[in-house]
């Protein structure tokens, strides 16, 4: 069953500027390491690559309910990817402790996670699922 869903749509060029104006104190204050490191790899689509994980961070957010409140921070969300290459998230802190409240008891939580961009905008969606736990 479906227990969230959420999207965000985010503008490449303000990510950029945030990148001009605040440079190192922006990208350590919202993204992960493993975010960072995937982004400088890519010289020529650093910016792009930012802002789909800004707006990964942001649909997960809306998908739990919360938005950035109630414990739920930046860099408890962290986007990564599985070994076939498809995105999934790395959660920490209040974003784990958010998702597990909202799972029901028995299920297990699977987040599902897309990202795509089209220069000036970056888009995720994210379909949160409750899975029947095998026995349960």
């Amino acid at each position: 069953m479906i227990i969230g869903i959420g999207s965000d749509l985010c503008n490449i060029e303000r990510i950029q500027k945030s990148l001009d104006r605040f440079g190192e104190r922006f990208v350590r204050r919202v993204f992960t390491d493993a975010e960072r490191a995937k982004a400088e790899s890519r010289p020529f689509t650093r910016a792009g690559t930012y802002a789909k994980r800004f707006a990964a961070k942001e649909a997960f957010s809306k998908a739990v309910g919360t938005g950035f409140k109630r414990g739920v921070f930046m860099k408890d969300i962290g986007v990564i990817n599985k070994p076939s290459g498809a995105p999934t998230f790395a959660l920490g802190g209040g974003a784990k402790q958010r998702l597990d409240e909202m799972t029901p008891e028995g299920h297990a939580a699977e987040v599902h996670l897309t990202m795509t961009d089209d220069h000036p905008f970056a888009q995720a969606f994210v379909i949160i699922t409750a899975v029947p736990l095998q026995g349960a």
